[in-house]
């Protein structure tokens, strides 16, 4: 709190008034099939952004990010997005929210404090916007319920910066607690906490600096005419968390997809997988059985690859010394390690969920994925964290 205090006194010559401390954030398996009304498992992490803001006396706002050491300004009669501005789009967003929901806002210094930078994912975009509308709600002392202030952040993502509108991001980044999951179910715009009862384990978040490219467009598997497809496979089942499950009948399952091709077939029979894989590992958790939950989070991680083909060699290489930690490598069906690529881009982030004895020699793996690859990788060991907060 000091390093942030003494960044926004040092750029605008007075305390903050608000600061705010939002979490980062990863998605354990369902990021990629959220737009077919399925479901979402993530993590909001100790990974912390900190949006400090003071009031002006204009309606001038001004942005400082002092581990970029960058400054943007903006003034609030004509808010625009501007490509240059990257991460200052995300606050601009919020204000957006606000004003087009028709609260008065005025002139703001804002600082971003945060030792991960938004260009490694994890949530942080997602974090700014959520400390941001909270720093603003405080601030101004603004009438905005929480459900409003979910459509402040929405409708900055709609309208101003033409993105969707990520229920599963924002969820975790407001809703979170600590040791608990958030498992968001789209199709009732609504979540659930799941505790994440695995003390005796170590969640590693890693970034593998693989370069991120796209191999194919994923729009074209979101397409209107996809959708409708597996929503003809979807069957209501009351004795399952969320009340469905896709077609497990092969022959139904092929006749619907045989009149796509066999890329798009391929994808769509992965969110099919992907729903199962949320359910096993909401079975899992409930039943606090880390063997289930891990062969859950190991298959979406297999399906992302082969199906989904967003993975790539590096993070491959990665997971598979991983498994090679499993005590009994002829027998994994109760497997005490799992991982998976994380991340709506393709490839770079990987999680990996391991035992506390584990972790030297993982490290050691990072340190030989570096010789063999070139790429220098990031590794934190995180938790399940609160969502964001003011803080004193």
């Amino acid at each position: 709190m000091k390093q942030v205090n003494d960044a926004h006194e040092t750029e605008y010559e007075v305390l903050p008034e608000v600061t705010v401390s939002a979490p980062g954030r990863f998605h354990l398996i369902g990021e990629h099939s959220w737009f077919c009304k399925d479901k979402t498992l993530s993590m909001a992490v100790n990974l912390p952004v900190y949006v400090a803001v003071s009031a002006r006396d204009d309606s001038v706002l001004r942005f400082y990010f002092p581990q970029l050491n960058e400054r943007k300004r903006a003034n609030l009669s004509s808010l625009k997005f501007r490509r240059e501005d990257r991460w200052a789009n995300a606050i601009k967003a919020v204000i957006y929210g606000f004003t087009s929901g028709g609260f008065d806002v005025r002139g703001m210094n804002f600082t971003v404090y945060s030792d991960i930078l938004p260009s490694a994912g994890f949530g942080i975009t997602t974090a700014i916007k959520a400390g941001t509308a909270i720093a603003v709600r405080a601030l101004l002392d603004l009438h905005c319920s929480d459900v409003q202030l979910l459509q402040v952040i929405e409708r900055g993502n709609k309208l101003f910066l033409n993105t969707g509108n990520y229920l599963a991001d924002n969820f975790a980044a407001l809703y979170s607690k600590e040791n608990t999951l958030i498992l968001t179910d789209h199709a009732k715009a609504s979540w659930d906490y799941v505790p994440f009862v695995f003390s005796d384990k170590v969640v590693m978040l890693t970034d593998a600096r693989v370069p991120r490219i796209s191999v194919w467009d994923e729009e074209t598997v979101r397409e209107t005419e996809n959708v409708l497809l597996l929503g003809e496979l979807k069957e209501a089942k009351s004795n399952v968390y969320g009340g469905w499950v896709y077609d497990s009948d092969s022959t139904n399952v092929n006749e619907v997809l045989s009149v796509v091709g066999e890329d798009i077939r391929r994808r769509l029979l992965c969110i099919m997988q992907e729903h199962q894989n949320i359910l096993m590992a909401q079975e899992g958790l409930a039943t606090q059985q880390f063997g289930i939950f891990a062969r859950a989070v190991n298959r979406s991680h297999e399906s992302m690859r082969d199906l989904y083909e967003i993975s790539c060699p590096e993070i491959d290489w990665i997971l598979k010394r991983v498994n090679e930690l499993e005590p009994n490598l002829e027998d994994v069906r109760n497997p005490v390690t799992c991982g998976r690529i994380t991340g709506k881009g393709f490839g770079r982030c990987l999680y990996t969920i391991i035992r506390r004895e584990d972790v030297p020699e993982f490290q050691k793996k990072l340190k030989e994925y570096e010789r063999i690859f070139g790429f220098h990788p990031s590794s934190y060991e995180v938790r399940p964290v609160q969502g964001v907060h003011i803080v004193d």
